[in-house]
């Protein structure tokens, strides 16, 4: 089991917010990293990391009794995958057909859900994927969580590093150019929406679990460009020299 705990000390009630990820060269860790960052801002939010291993895949079927128990506690699950062909990779489908035992028992029943996904390509069918998560999610019975943010990139003075720039509101989406690596995941954009992205659902759920007051943070088209711009800003400012 590869987890990665955040616990922090707060004074709010503590809710649990786990994402869950398959990753095949690391673009899709680097997104599910920016969320978890994101949801751990949070006063109160105990945030946990768990990437899927294909070594657990056994005759088509992931095991891992250790994560199950740490999903079964949570109060939200945040579902994370490449898109392949049009779909989620094998390894995360083997991981969802794990699942059965949640959906009749309906043990993740009104839980909170989200879902996350990167390609190479601008669109590569990933809202195939985002569909394929939320209908998990439906099938166990959770209540699914979106994207909050405005469309970026969508007018002549865009560019690729917008917050959400690629106009997803089912769930996250990213795009990362194939011969590039892990360390070029995404865009500015991408990334800054992610952690926009985790924020949003732990506030949610600190609002579902612990009925913590919660104050809708709204964005016009206008303040959204806004936004984007000052991430290109930051980029154009030249860099103070560094000491040897």
């Amino acid at each position: 089991m590869a987890v990665d705990d955040g616990d922090r000390e707060h004074d709010a009630p503590t809710v649990t917010v786990t994402v869950v990820y398959h990753s095949v060269h690391g673009h899709t860790q680097v997104l599910a990293e920016h969320l978890a960052d994101g949801a751990r801002q949070v006063p109160g939010t105990q945030v946990h990391l768990v990437g899927i291993r294909p070594e657990d895949v056994i005759a088509g079927r992931w095991h891992d009794a250790d994560v199950m128990e740490l999903l079964n506690r949570s109060d939200a699950i945040v579902f994370g995958s490449p898109t392949l062909m049009g779909s989620v990779s094998a390894v995360f489908k083997a991981f969802m057909e794990a699942a059965f035992t949640p959906f009749v028992t309906q043990g993740w029943k009104d839980k909170l859900a989200g879902g996350f996904t990167m390609s190479a390509t601008q669109s590569g069918d990933k809202l195939a994927v985002l569909e394929q998560l939320a209908i998990f999610g439906a099938q166990l019975g959770m209540q699914w969580i979106g994207v909050g943010d405005m469309p970026g990139n969508n007018w002549s003075g865009g560019s690729r590093d917008d917050v959400n720039r690629l106009g997803s509101w089912l769930g996250l989406m990213s795009q990362s150019h194939a011969d590039l690596g892990a360390e070029q995941a995404g865009s500015r954009g991408d990334l800054l929406t992610a952690e926009r992205y985790g924020e949003r659902i732990a506030r949610l759920t600190q609002r579902w679990v612990n009925a913590t007051p919660y104050e809708t943070s709204r964005m016009t088209e206008h303040e959204a460009r806004a936004l984007s711009a000052s991430l290109r800003e930051t980029d154009a400012a030249p860099k103070a020299p560094t000491c040897a």
